[in-house]
């Protein structure tokens, strides 16, 4: 086994553990809160390392300068942004922060896939 199969395996080990939180707090969120240990009130420290986390991730992809990474990145942010605007605003919470966040990733999303499609014509 080589070591870029068995790192890729990490990332498939990765994604499935992933997936399964993300299931769990999408159909039971106090399941989830309880799998993951997660506490209520530690949320806005939580959230605080997951922005920066994030961050990071975004400056790291934005050096590295794939289109393809940064179409995936966009993508997600948008997903993230909406999602996150769809929950508040079902609650009756103000959501437009998070909706325009969903939009001007969707602006980034189609800004790098033009710029994918033009690289691939030339």
């Amino acid at each position: 086994m080589t070591l870029s199969l068995l790192t890729t395996i990490c990332g498939g080990v990765t994604v499935l553990i992933l997936a399964l939180l993300a299931w769990a707090f999408w159909t039971d969120p106090d399941k989830g809160l309880e799998q993951t240990t997660h506490r209520l009130e530690k949320l806005p420290t939580v959230m605080a390392d997951r922005y920066t986390a994030f961050a990071v991730l975004a400056l790291v992809f934005t050096i590295y300068g794939d289109l393809n990474i940064l179409i995936a990145l966009f993508a997600v942010c948008a997903f993230m942004g909406f999602a996150d605007g769809l929950i508040y605003a079902r609650a009756g919470h103000p959501h437009m922060k998070h909706t325009i966040s969903g939009v001007l990733s969707s602006v980034a999303l189609a800004i790098a896939t033009a710029a994918r499609v033009t690289e691939g014509a030339s």
